[in-house]
């Protein structure tokens, strides 16, 4: 499917058009009807046309649809950032800037960190991704297609192992890799922050170790680093909790967030520590659309959603299905190719692979393909894009998840 008037380097993953959606459903221009796995890639977390979401929409922009928060201040943006640092689970006070999106958020706290020690150098994580702006590509634990033929990128960054169950890296060896790294590579004191992912959502839904997690911040707080997480994918309400970096027993530095914020409407924020959030000059942060009031606005509703119980209450059933079913699949040996269940509560991501062991590529391009035609959205991640990751949204309707997990049921077996 190309398009004359659109770059060819957008890479479309479904080659259908969609016209309209409601809550976990979508319709394309044909008018046929599909089950959403992907929520605009962890965006609808409170789905498609919330009503609560869209009378919020509807309202505001009856009344002020825009004003540059830096010009002139709005009252959407004031009680957004009111409720954020309420919302963010840490014991210090929340301060903030609203921005586009979440590379953006990432972009705002790589110059923060830098501004607030004198450091440049940042460390991130393999198989981490951050964005597709030109800083945010070099913090990704990836080359292709992210970096590939854009020449020198903004550093110095560098990579660690990422620790975690489902990569087999234990704390241990990303540790003296870490070890390694500041006696071979770089000394710790040219260190202006770590940045990670809690749980890895392009990576395949990678949960973080937290025996690792709070040495790594326990050696930042020794050495003046900061420690960036990044929650633009596992924020609000997508492993059952708030956040995904509660589960780890830390507290970040900076919080980047973004998707769900605001219930489909572009927005991120980089939020944390009051002092590094005031650290650049009068006029370092801003930008024209950052914090828009009808995307405000949007990400109101959204957090009146979110209370505690309706996400505890939804992750827990979206987890007990898919743990459940995926059990089932195992017992039943559904298929040949099916491998592990990654990630946690209702972040969860299924792997394909062969029987050699070797990640199963091809077998999930024939599974998006088949689920489509059957009425099923699907989204690949991984390193080599074996990993499916689900991505329904929280308020899915019991038995629209059930037809969903059914159509994942017949078209995985149906592979052969």
């Amino acid at each position: 499917m190309t398009y004359t008037s659109i770059s060819e380097s957008i890479a479309i993953v479904h080659p259908i058009t969609l016209s309209h959606g409601l809550n976990a459903q979508v319709w394309d221009t044909g008018g046929k009807r599909y089950i959403d796995f992907v929520g605009g890639i962890g965006v609808l977390n409170l789905g498609h046309c919330n009503p609560q979401i869209v009378q919020a929409v509807c309202s505001q922009a009856s009344k002020l649809t825009h004003y540059a928060f830096n010009a002139a201040p709005h009252e959407p943006y004031k009680q957004l950032m009111a409720r954020l640092a309420e919302f963010i689970p840490v014991s210090y006070p929340v301060s903030g800037m609203l921005t586009n999106s979440g590379a953006e958020a990432a972009e705002n706290a790589l110059k923060i960190t830098r501004a607030a020690t004198g450091r440049t150098a940042v460390i991130a994580f393999d198989g981490g991704f951050h964005g597709r702006t030109l800083a945010t590509l070099n913090l990704n634990g990836k080359v292709a297609p992210y970096k590939q033929r854009v020449g020198t990128l903004p550093g110095p960054v560098y990579h660690l192992p990422y620790p975690s169950k489902d990569t087999g890296i234990t704390s241990q060896e990303a540790l003296k890799a870490m070890n390694r790294l500041f006696s071979v590579e770089i000394d710790v004191n040219e260190v202006a922050c770590f940045i990670l992912e809690p749980i890895q959502g392009e990576g395949g839904f990678l949960a973080l170790d937290p025996q690792f997690a709070q040495a790594l911040s326990k050696f930042c707080e020794e050495k003046g680093i900061f420690l960036i997480v990044d929650e633009i994918q596992s924020g609000f309400g997508r492993t059952g909790q708030r956040f995904a970096f509660t589960r780890l027993g830390i507290e970040p530095d900076l919080i980047l967030l973004g998707k769900s914020i605001a219930g489909g409407l572009p927005l991120g924020a980089v939020v944390g520590k009051k002092h590094l959030l005031d650290t650049l000059p009068k006029g370092g942060l801003g930008g024209t659309y950052s914090g828009n009031p009808i995307a405000c606005a949007a990400a109101l509703a959204t957090l009146d959603e979110m209370t505690d119980a309706n996400l505890a209450s939804w992750g827990e059933h979206q987890e007990k299905a898919i743990i459940s079913r995926y059990q089932t699949w195992q017992q039943k040996k559904l298929s040949p190719y099916l491998g592990r269940l990654t990630g946690v509560g209702a972040m969860r991501g299924i792997e394909l692979m062969t029987a050699e062991g070797t990640p199963a590529t091809s077998v999930l391009a024939l599974l998006l393909e088949s689920a489509r035609q059957q009425g099923l959205l699907l989204m690949p991640s991984g390193k080599s894009r074996h990993i499916i990751r689900l991505l329904p949204p929280l308020t899915i309707e019991a038995e629209i998840l059930n037809e969903g997990l059914d159509i994942f049921e017949r078209c995985l077996a149906g592979i052969r």
